[in-house]
């Protein structure tokens, strides 16, 4: 089964993207921050990280660029799923490595359709 992590600090937005990826058929595990998310990358290897830019400690920026830098978790697939909606924002996560990048407020459908896309255009 494919695996996702889901990071945001708001357990509200949290729960709703687990609900929705699980009920795609992933399996899915939540981090409330950046510190947890790596542990959680870590110790379970997902294939799909979403992160939340603004988090409390470390970024989602952050978790993307240390993900990139290592190579045991280089692949893993980054979604960016934020409220910076900003031209330089975007930028500054697809330089940081991001697969993809969410605007908040988002539609729940959407990002799982992409997750979907994202998981078939690397398995080719």
């Amino acid at each position: 089964m494919t695996a996702v992590l889901v990071v945001d600090d708001d357990p509200d937005i949290r729960d709703l993207v687990a609900f929705k990826l699980g009920q795609a058929g992933y399996e899915v595990e939540t981090a409330a921050d950046g510190a947890s998310a790596l542990a959680a990358v870590a110790a379970s290897r997902p294939d799909v990280a979403v992160l939340d830019v603004t988090m409390p400690g470390m970024s989602g920026i952050d978790v993307c660029r240390t993900l990139r830098s290592d190579p045991a978790t280089a692949s893993v697939l980054v979604v960016m799923l934020t409220a910076r909606a900003q031209e330089g924002d975007v930028e500054e996560g697809f330089g940081a490595g991001a697969d993809d990048y969410v605007v908040k407020p988002f539609s729940p459908r959407e990002l799982v359709s992409r997750v979907d896309a994202l998981l078939a255009r690397a398995r080719r």
